[in-house]
């Protein structure tokens, strides 16, 4: 069995794998590396085949998304290769640094518990800051707002070495995402309904009812593009987001209060779609409808999922934030994690 494996999941990426790829297997420590390709149609089968030999490839027939191409990857992975210790799950669009696994491994290893750990995120196309998809480690509010050590709704903070220790966080990104293999599996992996977005949180959130926990090594440093697959001014992100929003919450929170929450998220939710309007995005405020009558009709699954999970660990008992994020961001004019935390 290997002690990692680097798994990158990929759709119609073509171009990231070719830009990327090299710096992956460069700074891969002489660890596999793999490619789960989800049903592409651009040829990147083609190039992998042609330019990456050494790179084990896992073709999907159908594409299940982040959350479903991932659990059959990662079960291919340990079926027909023997598995790994740990799972580096990779975005296509990421870039590493030099000796960017070795502190997460050590960090890992030194603590069973930690079943998640992510590197710090910066922006590729803005070097010095970190970027939205996870920055130095990510938290959520007692209403489940979630939020980044380094970004905070849409401000992002230079990096200038202030997250760099190593801490336990709430949720750590699956952009670049490592994982304890025998904790995923025995967890169950993703939930494929969320097909995109926020599954990672929804899978930390469950793995820490379970008594593990999730970090962020300030040691170790990645860049990412973001939105290589779905971009972030797409519609459907807009759903997916709001949508799966709602199914982890609904999946997660504990029963009391729940449904007060609940209303209150779809509340903010219809304000948002306000400011979409404001903003001429008709089809961001269509999106949010759509993931809302979705979550209505979806109710009767996450009831069952609900149930599989047994008594519900408070929040209380989790690194939650204890203030209202959207409060303390549009109302109190605390758009840092450091400045929030001084309130």
């Amino acid at each position: 069995m290997d002690r990692l494996a680097l798994v990158i999941l990929n759709y119609n990426g073509q171009k990231f794998l070719q830009q990327f790829l090299p710096s992956v297997l460069q700074h891969a420590d002489g660890f596999p590396v793999y490619v789960a390709d989800n049903a592409s149609t651009d040829g990147s089968l083609a190039l992998l085949r042609a330019q990456f030999p050494t790179v084990r490839v896992i073709e999907l027939p159908t594409n299940t998304g982040y959350a479903g191409g991932y659990n059959v990857a990662l079960g291919r992975v340990r079926e027909q290769y023997g598995g790994a210790t740990y799972y580096a799950l990779i975005n296509s669009d990421i870039e590493p640094t030099p000796g960017w696994i070795a502190p997460i491994l050590r960090l890992m290893d030194a603590n069973p518990r930690i079943a998640a750990c992510q590197p710090k995120i910066r922006d590729y196309n803005r070097r010095t800051h970190f970027e939205h998809a996870g920055a130095a480690g990510g938290f959520i509010d007692y209403l489940g707002y979630v939020f980044c050590r380094g970004r905070v709704f849409a401000t992002f903070e230079p990096d200038n070495g202030q997250y760099d220790d190593n801490r336990r966080v709430f949720w750590a990104t699956g952009a670049c995402l490592v994982v304890r293999a025998e904790v995923f599996h025995r967890s169950g992996g993703f939930d494929a309904h969320f097909f995109a977005h926020m599954e990672e949180i929804d899978w930390c959130w469950r793995v820490q009812g379970l008594g593990y926990e999730a970090w962020a090594c300030g040691e170790s440093m990645v860049y990412h593009v973001g939105g290589g697959t779905l971009p972030k001014a797409n519609p459907h992100k807009t759903y997916l987001n709001y949508r799966n929003s709602l199914y982890m919450l609904y999946k997660n929170l504990p029963a009391q209060g729940l449904w007060a929450k609940i209303l209150f998220r779809l509340v903010l939710d219809g304000l948002s779609s306000v400011l979409f309007l404001k903003q001429g995005q008709p089809a961001d405020v269509w999106a949010i409808i759509r993931a809302h009558f979705a979550f209505y009709a979806h109710l009767p699954v996450l009831r069952r999922q609900r149930q599989q999970l047994g008594p519900q660990q408070q929040l209380t008992e989790l690194p939650v934030w204890p203030q209202s994020v959207v409060r303390q961001y549009f109302f109190g004019g605390r758009e840092t994690y450091s400045s929030m935390r001084e309130e």
